[in-house]
């Protein structure tokens, strides 16, 4: 539960992260939205991670957009069914997007590298397991939605940026440096404590592969 203290503040809380068959488990830490920022992303990228994945019916909102809760990493457990978690790119040197493969449910992007301790949690690995919170209350409002130039449908009544706001950039980095300052970037569960390498090998969609993918997702 979300509490709050006597000055009103919302009070950080933490939060089950659970693949959608229950294998693959653990917490996110201390949300807020005073701890993470909350977007939606229309960009292309993101919509052919979650036709890879099979799931874009699920994954996306109505308008081809991925609520994303963007924090560090450092605040992430993962306690069980690690064999499960898998992780690909779209193309080399791209985001690494992580997923249980039990049952292809996402589980947030991380750069390539730990310097940079950051991770986008998709919402789909964060279900609202009481019906008296909403998303909004756990995590914060959305910031923005963002690369709302590929955004699917009627973009009319959308309240988008083309871009990313350089408002949100700003935030981003500001976190990712304090995350760093922190030493989060030794605290991550997609890369090895000792080496600083992935836990895991991304699977890399080949030309032909990637093709299709987005060839089913521009229907």
């Amino acid at each position: 539960m979300i509490g709050r203290a006597s000055d009103g503040l919302v009070v950080p809380t933490d939060v089950s992260i659970r693949c959608a068959c229950g294998a693959l488990r653990g917490t996110l830490h201390e949300v807020s939205a005073d701890h993470g920022n909350r977007v939606v992303c229309h960009c292309d990228d993101c919509q052919s991670f979650a036709h890879f994945l099979g799931g874009a019916d699920k994954i996306l909102d109505a308008h081809g957009g991925t609520d994303v809760f963007q924090t560090s990493p450092a605040r992430i457990d993962l306690t069980s069914g690690l064999q499960h978690l898998a992780c690909m790119s779209l193309k080399p040197g791209g985001l690494v997007r992580w997923y249980a493969d039990c049952c292809r449910t996402p589980i947030g992007n991380t750069l390539t590298t730990r310097q940079v301790p950051f991770v986008g949690v998709i919402h789909s690995c964060t279900p609202m397991e009481s019906k008296a919170q909403s998303r909004d209350e756990v995590f914060g409002p959305v910031r923005a939605r963002i690369h709302g130039r590929f955004a699917k449908g009627d973009r009319s009544q959308l309240d988008s940026h083309d871009r990313v706001p350089v408002s949100e950039i700003l935030r981003l980095i500001w976190r990712i440096l304090g995350a760093r300052l922190r030493g989060d970037h030794a605290r991550s569960p997609f890369f090895d404590a000792k080496t600083g390498a992935l836990v895991r090998a991304p699977r890399i969609l080949t030309t032909e592969e990637l093709r299709a993918i987005e060839t089913e997702r521009d229907r």
